[in-house]
């Protein structure tokens, strides 16, 4: 995640480097152009220094032979050391060429003329010096008339040095114009950029937090593709609002879980005419009917007692599997007598999972689903199987029949725990399977409920309730 303030930093510094290196680079055109601009000068210098010696060397040489003093003499050796360090110096220079070599040898020609008329002068010599003098003196008009070609050259190329200089210039001046023209125009469009970016996103969580506060959690999630600090206020803008909408949600079940154990347990109430009373007649009835032999009778008249006795309560208690298996149990013994031989119950039950808690009243609306609407139709080969075995580490109970079994739609149907809930038609308890789904839960939110059928094939419930031991659950 590159960070909005590491972004600024580096457009800010790539910015600054770019207006260095433009004016870095004028900096050094116009150094160029003064560094050629003193060369020229410097040439034309030494050229007219150069003329100059010759003509006081040719002078201080005129004199010492008119008086061959010493102090002449002196003056003569001081003035053409001169000269021949303007000679050495204007050798080093950088041009080139013949002009140049031409302009030396008549530099040498006349320091050896002068010498060689210093030589006569000592020997008395009249005729050597005098005709080394006039030598002398043409070299000397040679050489001025060179320098002044020399000079007329320069200026010629200074000239022509001065107009590329100034195109330069001119050329780098427009550059240098462009290009900061450019980093201002790329400065705005960044600026803009940049600035739309942060207002767009701040605009989409603004409107998404607009519809949060008017109760709309369905929103979708707000979306920034560039990774910095508003891409992570973004995601965990998206992620508080999903946990809100599921704490709504929860709620809201919650609210409707209460409401619906509320309705249920008022129609237990409805059901509660004196219980006691009616437990006491179904006794006495029973003890009665054991009395005068009749012990099917009473062993029946015992099972809907436990079975009522079960029924009726608080429906939100908890209890174990093996009293849910033993009420279907008493349930089967009572459908028993009803269906005879027409149904078979059986039973695999693995003892290890029977302390499992469960919600009071699971199994039974499962299997009496499975007699209503399964088999009751079925006039012989009828059979339900219970089985709760231990798988991954939760427990299965699995309720099979082999009865008319539904279509895909009515298993949807009946999983939808949002589905508007009729009273129980045909049912002793009048708890119907979605009332189960909820129940389980609001008991253990890692428990499922799955249902296989089809017309014809009979159908099968399986629930997955986590294992554990009674007193276990926090």
């Amino acid at each position: 995640m590159i960070k909005i303030r590491t972004k600024l930093l580096i457009y800010f510094v790539a910015l600054l480097l770019l207006v260095v290196l433009v004016f870095f680079v004028r900096e050094q055109s116009h150094q160029r152009v003064l560094e050629l601009n003193d060369e020229s000068v410097e040439q034309l210098l030494l050229l007219n220094e150069l003329t100059r010696m010759t003509s006081e060397t040719f002078q201080s040489l005129q004199i010492y032979v008119h008086e061959p003093l010493p102090q002449n003499h002196s003056y003569y050796e001081e003035d053409q050391t001169q000269l021949l360090r303007l000679q050495q110096e204007f050798q080093r220079t950088e041009k080139d060429g013949i002009a140049k070599k031409n302009y030396l040898n008549l530099l040498s020609s006349f320091l050896e003329q002068t010498d060689q008329t210093v030589e006569g002068v000592e020997r008395r010599d009249v005729q050597q010096y005098s005709l080394s003098l006039n030598e002398a003196e043409i070299i000397a008009g040679y050489i001025h008339e060179q320098t002044l070609e020399l000079i007329n050259d320069e200026l010629t190329d200074y000239k022509e040095l001065s107009l590329l200089t100034e195109a330069k210039i001119s050329y780098t001046e427009k550059m240098g114009t462009a290009i900061i023209g450019s980093i201002i125009l790329l400065s705005v469009l960044f600026a803009l950029w940049f600035s739309d970016g942060i207002t767009r996103t701040i605009g989409r969580l603004t409107k998404a937090a607009q519809r949060i506060a008017g109760g709309n959690y369905s929103g979708e999630d707000v979306i920034v593709a560039r990774k910095d600090e508003l891409w992570f206020l973004t995601k965990t803008f998206n992620e508080m609002k999903r946990n809100i909408l599921q704490s709504v949600t929860d709620i809201e079940e919650k609210a409707r879980l209460a409401q619906s154990l509320k309705e249920m347990e008022l129609k237990s109430l409805q059901n509660q005419i004196n219980p006691h009373f009616l437990f006491n007649t179904l006794n006495s009835i029973s003890k009665t009917a054991y009395i005068e032999g009749a012990e099917r009778t009473s062993d029946l008249i015992s099972s809907v007692s436990t079975l009522l006795r079960y029924n009726i309560g608080n429906l939100n208690r908890e209890t174990v599997l093996k009293d849910e298996v033993r009420i279907v149990n008493e349930y089967f013994f009572i459908q028993k007598t009803r269906f005879g031989d027409r149904v078979t119950f059986v039973e695999d039950v693995d003892p290890a999972c029977l302390s499992t808690p469960i919600p009071c009243l699971t199994l039974q609306p499962i299997i009496e689903n499975a007699f209503m609407h399964g088999i009751e139709e079925m006039s012989e080969g009828a059979h339900i199987v219970l089985s709760i075995r231990e798988e991954n580490e939760k427990v299965c109970i699995e309720i099979k029949d082999n009865g008319v079994g539904m279509d895909q739609e009515t298993i949807d149907r009946l999983l939808d725990t949002h589905a508007n809930r009729k009273g129980g038609s045909g049912h002793s308890t009048g708890i119907g399977m979605r009332n189960v789904m909820t129940r389980l839960k609001l008991f253990d939110k890692e428990s499922q409920l799955h249902i296989d059928s089809e017309r014809g094939s009979g159908t099968t419930v399986r629930i997955y309730v986590t294992k554990q031991e009674r007193g276990e659950r926090h």
